[in-house]
Parts: structure tokens; C-alpha cells; sequence
């Protein structure tokens, strides 16, 4: 049968602090096991948390730029739970008195379609140890315990259950990662753990409005991960319903391998956790002067800016999509517009040909030595005729990596186009002159000859020649 999917997702993204949410143990990445550890992080005796404000100012700037209602009161509660990586014997977390409610993110469906997804909360909570099975690290028969994530402060966003397939819940998370970085609130670099995701998901028949028993896929680190996990799943529900089989509420997990999920343990309820109210923290108080101070240091949401993109530069809704996924390529777009003076040919050739580079070096827009100025020069330099693209392509890794004056490197290199059309115009005639039949076969109607006849022309100038200019010029002599 065909089922309607409703899927709900959790998402923890880990907040960017020096030090943990409740100690001053650093905060830190590829430390030696168990050595960014704090008293406080064991909840040793004698100790208590104390709340760090960064993390506090970082959250306010999430739930303003999801368009959520900050509480400015709110309460930190105990989540009890045994874990061999949970060292208190529980988590801090918040529960029936969250930092904010409410809230909404507009996803991009492609063809110019939007939806929005609404927000249910977002609470700060502190992260727990990672337990280690590697074999290859325990030796296979015992289970390794870290501490150094115990204590990292966390945001958790949750959605309502308003996605309704695996591309949606994709585009969700692409969406809310770019916004979480666009405002400095986190890394959310997945392969670090920044940036995790429990997805819940159900089915149910059509023009139904009441929900299935849902299950919840853990931990899902990957949007490729996420949607595979999801399709799994939604094949695993869709059997079980069209057997007769009625869902059981669990925790799932997804083994990549061989594309299907599996049962972890049967769902808990939130009444399992014995949630109550830390007794060592006093309520968060916030001051709405501090909400508004947030607000005004905000910068230009990724929304605005795509659709401002679109209006001022006419760039189509791809473009704007892709030039304001990072606020790093949005920045660089635009300084590199200021310097060209048209938006177009920027556009094209950081989408096109800088991607490239970029992913050939397998690094982010942050992290090239080109500056925007310099960029631009380049792109100028292909508009003006001056140098060929081909040639241009030939700079750009090394300018990349290195920077420097495209117009004083192409000179040096000699890649300098050949513009003289006393010098072009010999060149094409040779070409002609030595390669008789083909000029025949061209003039016969082999309109594809003209390709060959260019290609040497381009190789005899060694590609410094303008391919528009070689085009018409052959034409024109052919003709």
C-alpha cells in the first residue's frame, strides 16, 4: 500500500565554547582520551555547575535566527539515565521549561517551491562520554569509555512532524546548518560530531490525520545517512503494515552496509527519565535588554540575503541557493561583485570553476588565499578579452592556494590571449590552407568540421586565442 510518511527530527548541534556548559574543562578535539575532564564533569562530591553565559548568548542567537519565542525564564532539569559514558549518572538537560518555543524554518524544495517547517523547542543540555567498541582500539573484548565530550554544551532543535519524505528532511537539516553557521552559533562539522540528528518517522494512510507509532533512528551524522536511513526505514514500516503487523514504538538503528534498520531497545517514554529540576542550578533568568542586544548583532539570515541576491543581482533561484549556502561564499560573492562591478560572470565562474578547485583541494571558501579582489581581476581579465578562460582556469588552483596579481602572473607565464587580429587572422589562414579536404567537407554542410578547424587554431596559439573570436573569423573565412 502507500502510506503518507510523517517524519519529526531532533538535531544536536554542539555550541562554539571554549569550555564546557557547566565547567571549565576545554573544550577540544582529538585530545587524548580522557584528558579534557573536570571535577565537575564526574560530579564528584563537593563540586557544583556553574552555567557558562557563552553558551547561553550562542542559544539566543539560534532561536532568534529560527524565529522562536525566547523564554526569559527557564529551568535546567536532570535526565536520569545509566550509560557506562554517562559518568553522574545523568544528563543536564531542560525539559518542561525550555529556552524556546515555537519557531519556523523555510526549506527550499527546488522549482522555486518552499515549505515551511515548524520548530517545537530548542533547550541547551550538556553532552555525554562516547563509549569505544573499535576492535581494533580495545582488543576486541572490553568497551572503551571517553569522557572528553562529557560536559560539551549542546543546543537540541526539535521539529514538529511536518516533513514528509526523506528529500525534505535533507533539505531540513542543509537548511538549518547553513542558518546555525551563517550566525557563528556552531562548527556543525558532522564528521567531528558537531552536528547530529535522531529522526523520528512514521506512517499512516492517506487523508488520515491521526499519527502512527513512530520509531527514532539515533545518531545519524550524514545527510546521506539521514535519507537512506529514512527510505530503510519506511520500507521496514510499510512491510510490517501491509502484513498486518503493527508498529512497535523503538529505538533504531541503521546499518549502512546493508541499507536496513534494526532494533536497538523499545522506545522510552519521557517519564523514564525521571526528569525534576537540578537542585545545584537556579532557574536561567535572561534579560529581554540581552535578547534585543542579540537580535541587533545578528547578521543578514541566509533567507534574506538569497532572496535580496535574487533581486539585486538576477541571479535565477539556483544561484542564490548556492552562493548563500555558507555566509563565507555569500561575503566573497559580493566583495568580488564590488570589485567587478556585474554580478553574472562572478557568479558563474565561483560556481562553476572555483568549485571546482575547491573541491579538488578539498577545502571550503574560508580557507583560500584568493581574496575576492583578486578573484575578481581574474574574472575581469576573461571579460576584457584578455586573457582566454582556458588560460584563466590554469591560474586559478594556484591563486587558490597562493594569491598573488592575476594580471602580472598571466603576463609572466605568457598566458597573455592573442588579441593582435593581424596575428589571428594569419594563423587562421594557415590552418586553412593546410587542411584542404576538411575545408571541402565543412563547405559540403559537415557543419562539425568547424570544431576541428578551431582546435587547431587553438593548439597553434596554445590556447591563448579567443575561441569566440576564432569561431567567427573561421566562419568568416570558410564562408
Amino acid at each position: 500500500m502507500d502510506y503518507e510518511v510523517v517524519i519529526g527530527l531532533e538535531v544536536h548541534t554542539q555550541l562554539r565554547t571554549e569550555s564546557k556548559l557547566f565547567s571549565p574543562a576545554p573544550v577540544s578535539y582529538g585530545e587524548e582520551p580522557n584528558h579534557s575532564v573536570h571535577p565537575v564533569c564526574l560530579a564528584l562530591p563537593g563540586v557544583l555547575p556553574v552555567l557558562n553565559g557563552q553558551a547561553v548568548e550562542l542559544a539566543i542567537r539560534a532561536a532568534l535566527a529560527t524565529h522562536c519565542e525566547i523564554h526569559p525564564y527557564s529551568v535546567f532539569a536532570r535526565k536520569n539515565y545509566f550509560y557506562p559514558d554517562l559518568p553522574k549518572g545523568y544528563q543536564i538537560s531542560q525539559y518542561e521549561e525550555p529556552l524556546a518555543t515555537g519557531g519556523w524554518i523555510d526549506i527550499e524544495l527546488g522549482e522555486g517551491l518552499t515549505k515551511r517547517v515548524r520548530l517545537t523547542r530548542i533547550h541547551m543540555e550538556e553532552d555525554a562520554g562516547k563509549s569505544i567498541h573499535d576492535s581494533e582500539i580495545t582488543g576486541g573484548h572490553a568497551t572503551h569509555v571517553d569522557l572528553n565530550r562529557a560536559g560539551i554544551p549542546l543546543l537540541e532543535i526539535v521539529s514538529e512532524p511536518d516533513l514528509r519524505s526523506p528529500a525534505e528532511a535533507a533539505a531540513y537539516l542543509r537548511t538549518l546548518r547553513s542558518i546555525l553557521r551563517y550566525v557563528d552559533v556552531t562548527d556543525a562539522d558532522m564528521e567531528k560530531g558537531h552536528f547530529r540528528c535522531d529522526a523520528n518517522i512514521s506512517l499512516r494512510e492517506p487523508g488520515t490525520s491521526e499519527f502512527g507509532t513512530r520509531t527514532e533512528l539515533k545518531n545519524l551524522n550524514s545527510f546521506r545517512f539521514v535519507e537512506e536511513a529514512l527510505h530503510a526505514e519506511i520500507d521496514r514500516q510499510g512491510e510490517l503494515l501491509d502484513d498486518g503487523v503493527a508498529v512497535q514504538q523503538a529505538t533504531m538503528a541503521f546499518d549502512a552496509s546493508s541499507q536496513r534498520t534494526r532494533v536497538l531497545r523499545l522506545k522510552e517514554d519521557a517519564d523514564d527519565y525521571r526528569y525534576f529540576p537540578d537542585p545545584d542550578l537556579i532557574p536561567l533568568q535572561i534579560d529581554l535588554a540581552d535578547i534585543d542586544r542579540v537580535r541587533d548583532e545578528l547578521p543578514e539570515l541566509p533567507e534574506d540575503r538569497r532572496a535580496r541576491f535574487r533581486e539585486q543581482y538576477a541571479l535565477s533561484d539556483d544561484e542564490a541557493v548556492q552562493l548563500t549556502a555558507s555566509r563565507a561564499s555569500a561575503e566573497f560573492f559580493e566583495a568580488a561583485v564590488v570589485t567587478q562591478g556585474s554580478a553574472k560572470p562572478i557568479a558563474k565562474w565561483m560556481l562553476r570553476d572555483l568549485a571546482q578547485v575547491l573541491g579538488q583541494l578539498e577545502i571550503g571558501i574560508e580557507d583560500v588565499v584568493l581574496t575576492p579582489d583578486q578573484f575578481a581581476a581574474l574574472v575581469g581579465l576573461v571579460e576584457e578579452g584578455r586573457v582566454t578562460p582556458k588560460s584563466a582556469r590554469e591560474l586559478l588552483p594556484e591563486l587558490v592556494e597562493r594569491g598573488g596579481d592575476p594580471t602580472a602572473l598571466a603576463s609572466e607565464r605568457g598566458l597573455e590571449a592573442v588579441t593582435d587580429s593581424g596575428v589571428l587572422e594569419g594563423v587562421v589562414d594557415q590552418v586553412i590552407a593546410d587542411h584542404p579536404e576538411d575545408v571541402e567537407r565543412y563547405r559540403a554542410g559537415e557543419g562539425k568540421v568547424l570544431n576541428f578547424l578551431m582546435g587547431q587554431v587553438m593548439r597553434r596559439t596554445e590556447g591563448k586565442a579567443d575561441p569566440g573570436a576564432v569561431r567567427d573569423l573561421l566562419s568568416r573565412r570558410l564562408s
